[in-house]
């Protein structure tokens, strides 16, 4: 922790700032010596090349354009190997597939979100003083890219996190989720008062929404939709005053007002990088639901083998246990459209769907929450918008897809390995909206599931969250810790790092976690 906090020197934020320069040729010239840069010297100039850094480093991504500062391992091992591989969305045959944290790689994500991340986000705070509408933007993005870090390890640092000190306290769940809901509270205000239609300081850098005022306003009611969602076990009249609050407010309703950062050969999409190069492939998990469902995203996001049928890896699979087996790899949907040397260039980083917020509105809708209209309407609206985000209009074709009628099927695995405990196929139900409201909250989180992919942090808190089955146990487990087994990871462990130089600090983060720090102690919004 020595280096994870402090902003008084500037050397990794600035470093990074300095690679969005030659992308986007609208930044100063930083000629000041980074090393020697301190808080004093920043200026409203600065806020918006600090927000760039933010953005990109607060969705787990590194440019292998900024060497000694990030790179696109960054995501492969943050979110590849840990989130992604937790909820089935893809698979290598690494150690984490059996739930098992290996090599201290749990540590990666944390130290670059706390070295360039954190960082660059508390130097964009304060080039902005006085400016209330970057201001506003700003407290959305932190509570963005810090629900994925407390949806992910627990209490963390959070109030004091940049305070330039070494010893740095944790925060509890609790405390960062009232804090988020008041920063979202105080953004929109600000936002909606505002004459100005974009922010200007923010603006020329801003590879999300390029300064819109409206649309970051927007993205933060989302936000506060998707975490009052989160807290609906724990906290259920605040949860519904929230969520009522955010649809009133005004929601993401359009795939224009979706979220994505604008992929560049600067700031290239690291899972785009990373699929193909570390052998990444489809889950038997997704295989049984989308051939299962004939979903028309199948032939969107995974090739066939050579056979012609469509093959996932089962999660969990010992080591070299399925050997030369042949499985499905990604298609360019999903890695980029450009030519064969520019895909990650090419292809923009998911963020935040307005597929999903429809969605969120039904299960709301099935609470009685007044979500602006019936679950049966708002769940077919977001699967609709989730096939038009992949390019799929035709109305036959999405039609056919909503009042479905089949089941997901038994993965293809078992053609050449009868033996694997794949028999009991997680969901049981169609697309076609049921009758039952059990079985509709279960039909929403599988398509929530499938509309968020693949941006994975989000997936990986809903599906803790619902409790939903929508994924296979893995097949084997190297975790013996209580809670973990062959279910789904409940959280990531502290790095050890933390353990050696803020002992006291994380300590008490794991008293606030309520349980032992491991993969099987939950959340205080998971009480399931």
């Amino acid at each position: 922790m020595k280096y994870s906090f402090k902003i008084k020197t500037l050397g990794l934020a600035i470093a990074m700032l300095s690679t969005f320069a030659s992308c986007t040729k609208d930044f100063e010239e930083i000629n000041t010596d980074p090393n020697s840069l301190t808080e004093s010297q920043l200026d409203p100039t600065l806020a918006g090349p600090a927000f760039a850094s933010a953005l990109y480093a607060g969705i787990h991504n590194g440019s292998y354009s900024s060497p000694g500062v990030d790179d696109q391992g960054t995501w492969g091992i943050a979110t590849g190997i840990l989130s992604s591989t937790f909820i089935h969305y893809l698979n290598c045959g690494y150690g984490t597939e059996r739930n098992a944290f290996v090599n201290g790689y749990e540590g990666r994500g944390w130290t670059r979100f706390y070295t360039v991340a954190a960082p660059a986000l508390a130097n964009a705070f304060k080039a902005s003083e006085g400016n209330a509408e970057a201001t506003a933007v700003l407290k959305i993005w932190k509570v963005f890219m810090y629900n994925q870090m407390v949806d992910a390890y627990g209490p963390i640092p959070y109030t004091e996190a940049g305070n330039g000190k070494e010893k740095v306290p944790y925060d509890s769940v609790e405390f960062i989720y009232a804090d988020f809901f008041k920063l979202l509270d105080e953004a929109n205000a600000t936002l909606t008062s505002t004459s100005a239609t974009s922010v200007a300081s923010l603006a020329p850098n801003d590879r999300v929404y390029a300064g819109s005022v409206d649309k970051w306003r927007i993205f933060g009611n989302s936000m506060r939709l998707r975490l009052a969602l989160r807290i609906s076990d724990k906290e259920p009249a605040t949860a519904k005053t929230q969520a009522e609050a955010a649809v009133a407010a005004g929601v993401m309703q359009t795939n224009d007002q979706s979220a994505f950062f604008k992929a560049s050969n600067i700031t290239p999409n690291n899972l785009n990088m990373i699929v193909n190069s570390w052998g990444y492939v489809m889950t038997a998990s997704m295989e049984s639901i989308l051939v299962g469902y004939n979903d028309p995203r199948l032939s969107k996001w995974f090739a066939p083998v050579s056979t012609g049928a469509y093959r996932g890896n089962p999660v969990g699979g010992l080591e070299d246990q399925f050997g030369t087996t042949e499985f499905s790899k990604f298609n360019n949907d999903v890695l980029g459209n450009g030519a064969a040397n520019t895909l990650s260039e090419t292809k923009n980083i998911e963020i935040f769907m307005a597929s999903e917020n429809y969605l969120s509105r039904a299960e709301g809708a099935l609470n009685g929450w007044n979500m602006g209209g019936d679950a049966k309407t708002l769940y077919e609206t977001g699967i609709r918008l989730s096939l038009a985000q992949w390019g799929i209009t035709d109305p036959t074709t999405v039609n056919a897809y909503i009042n479905g009628s089949t089941l997901p099927t038994l993965p293809n695995i078992l053609t050449l390995y009868p033996t694997l405990d794949l028999q009991d196929v997680p969901v049981k139900l169609p697309v076609a909206w049921s009758a039952s409201t059990a079985n509709q909250r279960t039909q929403i989180a599988v398509q929530k599931y499938l509309a968020i992919f693949p941006e994975s942090w989000e997936a990986w808190a809903d599906l803790r969250r619902s409790d939903a089955k929508v994924i296979y146990p893995v097949l084997n487990t190297d975790n013996p810790d209580a809670g973990v087994g062959k279910s789904l990871m409940k959280r990531i462990i502290y790095t050890t790092n933390e353990y050696s130089s803020n002992k006291a600090a994380v300590e008490d983060g794991v008293s606030k976690l309520g349980g032992p720090d491991s993969g099987g102690t939950r959340l205080w919004w998971d009480t399931k």
